[in-house]
C-alpha cells in the first residue's frame, strides 16, 4: 500500500510514517500543508492518502474537495483530533472513505487503512453514535428508541450483548475485558455477528445497533 500522509504536524507526521513503515506500508510522501499535499498527490500514484481536518490554509476538507476536483481518486481518509459533529459531516459529505481519530490503537491504523484501500467505509468507533445520529439527520443525543427484535433475531444472548458492546464504541480487547472473555472468542463472536445481519463491516452493524436503540452507553474497560 502507498500511503500520502498530509498533516502539518512535523512530529505527529513523523511519529505516523514511522509507524505505518514499520508495518510494511510505504510512505511516499510526508508533508505539511494541504496546497503541498495536493501538489503531491498530482505528481504521485497512490493507494491511498492519510489527510489531518484541522491544518492552517487550506484544511482538511477543503483539500479533499480540491483533490477531487482535480481528479485524483485514491480513497482519502482523515486522521485527526477533532470529534466535531460539524467535522466529521464535512469529512464524509467531501467524500472522504474515512474518519479515525489520532487516539486509534497502533495495531489498529493499518488494517483500517486496508479497508478502506479496498472501498470500505472506516470510522472511528467512538464516533459511531455521531455517524448513526447523522444518518438519521439529527444533531444531538436522543433517547433510546424501543428495541425491536426482528433485526437481530438471528443473534445469541452473547452476540447481542457484543453488539451492544460494539455500539458503545468497545474494541475488540475492550469487549474481552468486559465480559471477561478472551480475544479470539470475540473475534469469532464478530466475525458471526457480521454474517448473520449480512453487513461488512463491524461500522455498519453499530451504525444499525445505534439506530435500532441498542447500546447501553456502558463505561469502557480501562
Amino acid at each position: 500500500m502507498r500511503v500520502l500522509l498530509i498533516d502539518d504536524h512535523a512530529l505527529v507526521r513523523k511519529g505516523i510514517e514511522e509507524l505505518l513503515q514499520s508495518r510494511g506500508v510505504q510512505v511516499v510522501a510526508a508533508v505539511g500543508s494541504g496546497e503541498e499535499g495536493l501538489l503531491r498527490a498530482r505528481e504521485l500514484q497512490t493507494d491511498l492518502i492519510l489527510l489531518d481536518v484541522k491544518m492552517p490554509g487550506m484544511n482538511g476538507v477543503e483539500t479533499l474537495k480540491q483533490l477531487r476536483a482535480s481528479g485524483v481518486s485514491a480513497p482519502v481518509v482523515m486522521l485527526t483530533m477533532s470529534r466535531e459533529d460539524a467535522d466529521l459531516s464535512a469529512a464524509l459529505r467531501a467524500g472522504a472513505q474515512g474518519y479515525l481519530l489520532k487516539d486509534i490503537e497502533p495495531e489498529d491504523l493499518v488494517p483500517a487503512l486496508e479497508a478502506a484501500m479496498h472501498g470500505n467505509n472506516v470510522v472511528a468507533r467512538e464516533l459511531v453514535g455521531t455517524l448513526a445520529r447523522l444518518v438519521r439527520g439529527t444533531s444531538g443525543p436522543e433517547p433510546a428508541a424501543p428495541r425491536p427484535a426482528a433485526p437481530f433475531a438471528e443473534l445469541t444472548p452473547r452476540e447481542l450483548e457484543i453488539l451492544e458492546c460494539i455500539a458503545d464504541g468497545f474494541s475488540n480487547k475492550m469487549i474481552a475485558r468486559a465480559l471477561e472473555i478472551t480475544d479470539g472468542t470475540v473475534k469469532l463472536h464478530v466475525k458471526a455477528i457480521l454474517r448473520k445481519l449480512g453487513m461488512r463491516s463491524r461500522v455498519e452493524a453499530a451504525v444499525s445497533a445505534v439506530e435500532h436503540g441498542l447500546g447501553k452507553n456502558r463505561k469502557k474497560p480501562a
